[in-house]
């Protein structure tokens, strides 16, 4: 289910079948880091929008947490560990953050349940080398996020 009116409709009709959340994270930067951060929030979205297909009816895709690069790690943590907390508060036995860039990988807080994907550049592909390769990189999630059902409780 997406974060639009209608599938939240549904979601809150259906609230006791959907116990997993996925958040992406999505770097912003300017300069000469700006196509970086482009390329990965383009990569995470098509990941993420392939994803929410595969898991329509047990998992609620929400807006991407954005965060400008420059801010301090402890900052970022504090404002999503404050999402977290709320996602908790609200049913979700299940958080994922799914994002490409490498300092989440390292923040122990959160540790468990980002995903990290390295990020590939898509703006020269064809849309079916795109889309072809998108649905390789989610049967790989698809298999993450079914173990971690399987193992939290």
């Amino acid at each position: 289910m997406n974060w639009n009116g209608k599938d939240v409709e549904l979601y809150l009709k259906e609230q006791q079948f959907i116990d997993t959340v996925v958040v992406p994270l999505l770097p912003i930067s300017f300069g000469t880091e700006m196509k970086q951060a482009a390329s990965q929030g383009e990569f995470i979205d098509l990941l993420c929008m392939h994803l929410e297909r595969q898991f329509k009816g047990r998992m609620l895709l929400f807006p991407a947490f954005t965060y400008l690069t420059n801010l301090d790690h402890d900052q970022k943590l504090d404002i999503l560990q404050s999402w977290e907390v709320k996602l908790k508060e609200s049913g979700f036995s299940h958080i994922f953050y799914l994002t490409s860039d490498s300092s989440w990988r390292d923040q122990d807080k959160v540790k468990d349940q980002v995903i990290w994907l390295p990020s590939v550049p898509l703006e020269h592909m064809e849309e079916q080398y795109k889309h072809s390769i998108i649905e390789d990189q989610v049967k790989q999630l698809i298999n993450i996020i079914v173990q971690q059902w399987q193992t939290i409780k």
